[in-house]
């Protein structure tokens, strides 16, 4: 059996070390060469791949993820992310040509990508290696240094991410900090060039406010209540599939799980049906013996969640606290004043609401914060459209949950209180790096009508530029 150390805790001391070290290093331009990037992103990649079953283990002792889940939500994921920027670096990184007017004839204009210097990630427990290191290799591929910070709520996994980064590279170029949140406090205090921070809506503004004290740069990956929008035009069996599917996945513990079912009022009984069968074929009899079902990350969102289990539950209910075992439960007939609906569930538990006409579903979304996710499943395009065009969310999935996400050329994130900024792919590279504008012009050439006494009269001046464009 796989031995994890749990107990590790950075010292403040340490942490300000960590820093000093950082920008000392980033300040020697190492981490500009194109090259030298790429070399520690092929580094990060072995290493990902040597010890894959240590890191499939330490996910299943903190969340109980089965190995296939674990590998394509964790692993493979990051992996792509690395190659798919090993890929394109040379393009991101190479300076933009843009035109510039011919006021200012002779001249050139280019936009360059520089990294920041010294980047904080600050990750959550429920993906603890996608969501810690798939935007470390943004950072990376930016050319920055970088501080991670994984939840203490998956301590094994935190554990094995911090030997395998000891084991790779140099503190001065990526360290892992380890503590509570006392520690996190303190990284906090100390001044990064740019803050990742993936969490809930709360912690995100303190985060946001910890860094207006330096003016450092943020991005907030936050959560929200994402709506599923169920239109009576629609395949039955592939719909519940998917949302069965998503709601379970991770037991339910994704920014991005399905949070409510918005029904047409026509198909609730057929759609319910059919959620149950799936569910049946998905884990059987006995969702707690499947070897495919995860568990609540701790005793705290256990008990969290089974507050919410009231109601008309008309699938599931079941919870087991020994096991931290949760099934995936559907309550009918709620309305805004039914726990499942005060705050985002973050666990297997899905309320049902119904609608008339689409107009009623789209007011009631747009009613609440903008969500992260919005899934809409429909087979007509009039219907997408208006989806679409009248409501606000950080993405959006037609006819599908949840995979809008594992797709490096889609930016992901949130909007409003959902999040602020985005990632993943060129997304990543451009938010770790600052875009630098840099105008080149010649010395041969110099129109005097710009400067000193000014000789040009106002009628005169506006004709000239008119004609320059």
């Amino acid at each position: 059996m796989i031995q994890f150390e749990t107990n590790i805790e950075t010292s403040l001391d340490h942490i300000q070390e960590i820093f000093k070290r950082q920008r000392m290093f980033f300040n020697t331009g190492a981490t500009r060469s194109v090259q030298y990037r790429k070399t520690q992103l092929k580094k990060l990649k072995k290493a990902l791949t040597d010890h894959e079953a240590e890191i499939l283990a330490a996910l299943h002792k903190d969340l109980g993820k089965p190995a296939i889940e674990a590998y394509s939500s964790e692993l493979y994921t990051t992996l792509h992310e690395i190659d798919h920027a090993l890929k394109n670096l040379n393009k991101w990184s190479k300076p933009k040509r843009v035109s510039t007017p011919l006021v200012h004839f002779p001249s050139k204009g280019r936009i360059y990508h520089e990294p920041y210097g010294v980047v904080t990630i600050i990750a959550p427990w429920n993906y603890p290696v996608n969501l810690l290191l798939k935007p470390a290799v943004g950072a990376m591929a930016a050319g920055n240094t970088v501080i991670l910070k994984p939840s203490e709520l998956a301590p094994a996994t935190a554990s094995v991410i911090c030997k395998i980064v000891k084991s790779i590279f140099e503190e001065d170029f990526m360290a892992v900090v380890l503590g509570e949140v006392e520690t996190t406090t303190a990284l906090l205090k100390e001044k990064s060039d740019y803050i990742f921070f993936t969490g809930s809506t709360a912690i995100g503004k303190v985060i946001m406010e910890a860094a207006s004290k330096h003016l450092t740069p943020v991005t907030l990956e936050l959560g929200g209540k994402s709506p599923v929008i169920i239109d009576s035009n629609i395949n039955l069996a592939n719909a519940a599939r998917r949302v069965i599917w998503g709601k379970t996945y991770n037991a339910g513990q994704t920014c991005v799980a399905p949070d409510y079912l918005l029904v047409h009022e026509d198909i609730k009984s057929a759609f319910i049906d059919e959620m149950r069968q799936q569910l049946r074929q998905q884990f059987g009899g006995d969702q707690q013996a499947s070897h495919d079902y995860g568990r609540i990350v701790n005793d705290r969102h256990f008990h969290r969640i089974v507050k919410m289990i009231t109601g008309d539950i008309v699938i599931g209910g079941a919870y087991d606290a020994a096991d931290k075992y949760i099934s995936t439960t559907v309550i009918d007939n709620v309305d805004m004043e039914h726990p499942a609906m005060q705050e985002e569930i973050f666990g297997p538990v899905l309320p049902i609401l119904t609608y008339r006409n689409i107009d009623e579903a789209i007011s009631f979304v747009n009613a609440g914060p903008k969500p992260l996710a919005l899934y809409l499943f429909s087979r007509s395009k009039k219907i997408q459209n208006e989806v679409l065009q009248r409501t606000s969310s950080g993405g959006v999935c037609l006819n599908d949950v949840i995979v809008h996400i594992a797709t490096s050329t889609l930016p992901f994130g949130g909007v409003g209180d959902s999040g602020l900024g985005n990632y993943h792919g060129e997304a990543s590279f451009k938010t770790f790096s600052h875009a630098k504008s840099v105008m080149k012009r010649g010395l041969n050439i110099d129109v005097k009508v710009r400067y000193a006494p000014y000789k040009l009269r106002l009628p005169q001046l506006k004709q000239i530029l008119k004609w320059l464009g």
